[in-house]
């Protein structure tokens, strides 16, 4: 009896979930981890620090405009001379004042001597160039008829870069050593490129009957400025002629070869004796001194050698361009 009274139980049992028509699980949910967002930080907050004391900002110096310099051409003024004296190239000189022939100075006119070559070192004016470490050659001495010493030679460009106001110092020596007689001169040349050469004549007017030594030392010598120079010249058709102790002329052509037109062109010429000493040289101006583009003139330079006899001569051609006017502002 007790058995199956179990058995009801059971099956009352089944009955009363068979009724439901599913199964019931409870499932007891997991939390949804929150996603974490990466934010820049917009700006990164620096700890306080003890201020330093306050240090007022330096007032502004107001810059001063230099006053320009100015010269008045004196008479027997040179624009070589002029650069000398003030320690400056004469390329800067012209450029400066846009002289395109410096024969055309006039007593009186106003020079304005370029600053940014004058103030060399910490404002100071150089007041005689340093002369760069050139070298002199074929140097000769010969006694004129009418008193006085000539004394020739060349300057050889050993600079490795262009040099301007290439000048010597030439000193006589007595048997002790001691200075009887000396004289300063420039090249002939205005511009020499490194590796060029350029004469020089030095007349002695006080010099001894005679000396014992002598020396020849580079005098001045600056880096040279390009500038206005004009350096696209051919010399071509070179002819010499004349007596080799007397006259001796040089002709020949010079032939603008650059891109542009040649003004104020000046030809030098070198005559040298079978040792290649220097003997006589002259610097003149050719038949037309200005030469346009693609165009030549001829030249004639007659010259007196003081040595000799002439064997070989040298001819060297140097112009200078027209300077475009630098337009006003207005």
């Amino acid at each position: 009896m007790k058995r199956f009274v179990s058995l009801i139980g059971m099956f009352f049992a089944l009955s009363l979930f068979a009724g439901c028509g599913q199964v019931m699980t409870r499932v007891t949910p997991t939390p949804t981890a929150t996603p974490t967002v990466g934010l820049s930080p917009v700006a990164t907050l620096r700890p306080t620090a003890t201020p330093a004391p306050y240090t007022p900002a330096p007032t502004a110096t107001p810059t001063v405009t230099p006053t320009p310099i100015i010269y008045k051409i004196e008479p027997g003024d040179t624009l070589l001379a002029i650069a000398i004296k003030f320690g400056i190239s004469t390329e800067g000189l012209q450029d400066t004042n846009g002289i395109t022939d410096p024969r055309s100075l006039q007593i009186g006119q106003e020079l304005i001597i370029p600053r940014e070559e004058l103030l060399k070192v910490a404002g100071t004016p150089t007041a005689t160039p340093t002369a760069l470490p050139f070298t002199v050659e074929n140097v000769t001495f010969n006694f004129t008829p009418f008193g006085g010493l000539w004394c020739f030679g060349e300057i050889h460009n050993t600079t490795g870069q262009d040099l301007e106001q290439a000048a010597v110092t030439i000193s006589l020596l007595d048997a002790g050593g001691k200075v009887v007689a000396q004289a300063q001169e420039h090249a002939q040349v205005d511009l020499l490129g490194p590796g060029d050469r350029a004469p020089f004549a030095a007349h002695i007017n006080a010099a001894p009957a005679s000396f014992a030594s002598y020396l020849v030392v580079p005098w001045l010598g600056v880096r040279g400025y390009v500038g206005s120079y004009y350096r696209d010249l051919e010399t071509r058709n070179t002819h010499g002629s004349g007596e080799r102790y007397a006259a001796y002329t040089v002709t020949g052509i010079v032939a603008n070869t650059g891109p542009e037109d040649a003004i104020g062109v000046v030809v030098t010429v070198t005559l040298y004796d079978a040792l290649g000493r220097v003997v006589g040289t002259r610097r003149g101006v050719p038949e037309h001194n200005v030469i346009p583009r693609g165009g030549e003139t001829t030249f004639s330079l007659q010259l007196t050698p003081a040595g000799g006899p002439v064997a070989s001569f040298h001819v060297q051609a140097l112009g200078r361009r027209q300077l475009t006017p630098t337009p006003t502002p207005r």
